[in-house]
């Protein structure tokens, strides 16, 4: 395992590739980019779970923190600009393609959460992926828009985000918010009950899954292209390629239980599938042990076959 980098413009992205057990550089590898959740990094589910495993298996893996996030490069920080977010994956393409030991042939890409919608997202215009698959994939677009499940949520976070970047145009300081609340204690006093909610501040805020490159910070003016934004769009048309898509059972508040289905039926892949992990939560699916071996016992085939 080593750290790279690669470009994407003028953003220095960071990554961390990782060989099988006896890698031979005069040999020719499957190589799969591994996305990380929207709020995460390299370091956690989609690279040290994911992203280790698949190399077990014998892949060459590319996981990759998003730029302007982790420690990726990119001013101002801690954007989720979904144009760019997806351009990182055809970038991560070129970044592979470069290598000798590569089979440009035999390129699969792998998102978990977001990362998952922005997988699907980017594989739809990037030929080089011959395959996808999804772990809990969510579709930002579609959760922003949702917003609080009020009436008009879409339209009051635009006009929020509008008034914020009005202000830092006349100089304000940006706003730099959150994605979750920092304690169990934070979110029951904003009376927040959502089992993805609960689970994401135990992944996010606890030894279990914390870690240096997943700050829990977004810069809120910038959130405007994220609300426009659709993962699925075109889905029927463009994604044509082998999909596996793994989700748990047990919906919660971030939603990657329906949009497993939406994808599914939207997807124009021929070969398709849909795996359900019985009694697991969206974040049994970062890093659980048992519901991750489901997972991969679907992905790592799934791999093989098409890669």
């Amino acid at each position: 395992m080593k750290t790279v980098t690669f470009k994407n413009k003028n953003i220095d992205v960071s990554a961390t590739i990782r060989f099988p057990k006896d890698f031979d550089e005069n040999k020719k590898y499957a190589a799969i980019v591994c996305a990380h959740p929207i709020s995460s990094c390299k370091e956690q589910t989609a690279g040290s779970i994911y992203g280790e495993k698949l190399t077990e298996a014998g892949f060459i893996t590319l996981a990759f923190d998003a730029s302007y996030q982790g420690a990726s490069g990119g001013e101002p920080r801690f954007l989720e600009d979904p144009s760019t977010r997806v351009e990182d994956f055809r970038c991560a393409a070129d970044y592979l393609t470069t290598l000798t030991y590569i089979d440009e042939n035999r390129i699969g890409v792998l998102g978990v959460c977001g990362g998952g919608g922005y997988a699907v997202n980017a594989a739809m215009t990037e030929r080089r992926f011959k395959a996808v698959a999804t772990v809990v994939g969510a579709n930002y677009g579609r959760l922003m828009r949702e917003g609080d499940q009020t009436p008009d949520a879409a339209i009051k976070t635009l006009e929020a985000i509008a008034a914020q970047r009005t202000a830092e145009a006349r100089g304000a300081e940006p706003f730099i918010t959150q994605y979750i609340p920092n304690s169990q204690q934070e979110r029951e006093q904003a009376g927040i009950n959502d089992i993805d909610i609960k689970e994401a501040i135990d992944y996010y805020k606890t030894p279990r899954g914390q870690a240096e490159g997943s700050p829990n910070k977004l810069r809120f003016s910038s959130l405007a292209a994220a609300v426009g934004f659709d993962a699925f769009h075109l889905a029927e048309h463009l994604l044509t390629q082998p999909l596996q898509i793994v989700i748990g059972e047990i919906p919660g508040g971030f939603g990657s239980y329906r949009d497993g289905y939406e994808l599914f039926s939207k997807a124009a892949s021929k070969d398709k599938n849909l795996f359900v992990v019985k009694d697991a939560s969206h974040y049994d699916l970062y890093d659980q042990p048992e519901p991750v071996a489901q997972a991969l016992e679907k992905i790592i085939p799934f791999f093989q076959k098409h890669l």
